[in-house]
């Protein structure tokens, strides 16, 4: 009886193990209940599941029992909110240009760019700043870069010789003025004087300005109105800045030789600055001359004509440059100030003396520097005024004079001047200079096409 109970709970026992053994095995093969197995796919919207979650751990979480699955879904919180955040779009940005129209304002050209109204008055601000407005041209250009949402964030103003005016709206506002270094070009022509010689120089497309510089040059010993019969020979060696294939200010003449057939006149412009030019007949230095006033216009030579105040006739004792107020007055040749001040209908004056019998007089000026006293020494080239309209003068413009022993006399004629300059002209190895001008104007013509093409200023 015993011995049956006990085979009795013995199989009782081994069927209860048979079905707890089944139901272990059948709970290790079972999916994860709905609410575990979304908690352990989930994913924030339009963020990447991050890459330090492995795909295994989250197998292995089915298989545990008790809190493991809460485990797994606070680590991958975690790593969700660690992440990083997506980067934003960049902004698209427009570009939009055109240049100044005849009486447009610089409002009305942002305007059409579409630029609300205080977003115009911001951008000149920031312009005017750094350039005057009002000199504003037909012919400068303005550049606008623009926003999706239409805010300006560049603007250029494009003005004269290449100066560009750059205004930045970003997190502060920037404004610079970008300046271009201009290159250096050297240019060669020639003419042949047939009836004039402004004729001749628009002839072959060389600067008709340069008939001003040889005037200034020879006048007192070419007569450029009677000394030309037809067929005469000018070749001209200058310079212009260049930036970007265009031209920037004025052409600088740097070498003359003009052939009359009995005699050949040579001049040399220093590229120093000085403004000192060496005029060569047949090869000899004939004389040392700087421009009073360089690149002005002869207005009035010396001579009788009749008085623009006055209305007479009567003798001019000098000759006048028209130039602009403030423009630099230089000595033209080597010598003392013997005076300075001011002389009836000359207005402001500065006289030099260049030896016992010869004196350059310098009038209208406008100004004088301060540290110029009577008695100072002077070279040819140094700047001992501006240009004026001081004394009996209808308009800004030099008055220059030669005076020998008192005398007027004509200031492209006299060759006194030429005995002051001569030690300079030994100095600096004149024959030296003109051999080298030679040689390089013969270079450059047998250059041809290679010299880049004339263009008329």
């Amino acid at each position: 009886m015993k011995l049956r109970c006990r085979l009795a709970s013995t199989g009782v026992m081994g069927c209860l193990a048979v079905t707890v053994v089944a139901a272990f095995g059948s709970l290790a093969r079972d999916p994860a209940s709905a609410g575990l197995a979304e908690t352990a796919l989930w994913t924030p919207d339009l963020v990447a599941r991050p890459e330090q979650v492995d795909a295994r751990g989250l197998r292995q979480s089915k298989q545990r029992q008790g809190p493991a699955p809460l485990v797994a879904a606070q680590e991958l919180a975690t790593a969700v909110t660690s992440s990083a955040s997506p980067p934003s779009a960049e902004q698209h940005l427009t570009t939009w240009s055109r240049d100044i129209a005849s009486g447009e304002t610089l409002d009305a050209v942002l305007a059409d760019t579409g630029l609300a109204a205080s977003d115009r008055v911001e951008v000149a601000l920031a312009l005017g700043a750094e350039y005057d407005l009002r000199r504003l041209q037909p012919g400068h250009a303005v550049t606008v870069v623009t926003t999706s949402d239409g805010a300006p964030r560049r603007v250029l103003l494009e003005v004269d010789d290449g100066v560009v005016i750059e205004a930045v709206f970003d997190e502060r506002l920037t404004t610079r003025v970008l300046t271009p270094e201009p290159e250096l070009v050297p240019r060669v022509g020639e003419a042949v004087i047939e009836t004039s010689l402004f004729a001749a120089l628009d002839r072959a497309e060389i600067p008709a300005r340069f008939a001003v510089n040889l005037a200034q040059m020879l006048g007192g010993n070419v007569d450029f109105r009677r000394d030309f019969s037809g067929g005469e020979t000018l070749r001209l060696l200058w310079r212009e800045a260049r930036v970007d294939d265009e031209i920037v200010g004025q052409p600088e003449i740097t070498f003359a030789a003009l052939d009359l057939g009995d005699v050949l006149y040579e001049v040399i412009w220093p590229e120093d600055g000085s403004g000192r030019a060496t005029i060569y007949r047949d090869g000899e230095v004939m004389r040392v001359f700087a421009q009073p006033v360089e690149g002005a216009q002869l207005s009035s030579v010396f001579g009788r004509r009749r008085h623009p105040v006055y209305g007479n006739v009567r003798m001019h004792t000098g000759v006048d440059f028209a130039a602009a107020r403030g423009t630099p007055v230089h000595a033209t040749a080597p010598g003392r100030i013997s005076f300075i001040g001011r002389r009836s209908g000359y207005g402001r004056v500065v006289e030099i003396a260049h030896g016992a019998e010869t004196m350059t007089r310098y009038a209208h000026l406008s100004a004088v520097p301060g540290a110029l006293v009577v008695g100072d020494r002077v070279a040819a080239g140094d700047v001992i005024g501006n240009v004026g309209a001081t004394g009996t003068a209808t308009g800004p413009n030099l008055h220059y004079e030669v005076l020998v022993e008192g005398r007027p006399t004509d200031p492209f004629a006299d060759h006194r001047l030429a005995a002051a300059a001569q030690t300079a002209a030994r100095d600096e190895d004149a024959e030296r200079r003109l051999q080298e001008a030679r040689a390089r104007l013969q270079d450059l013509l047998a250059a041809g096409p290679t010299n880049p093409p004339n263009e008329r200023i």
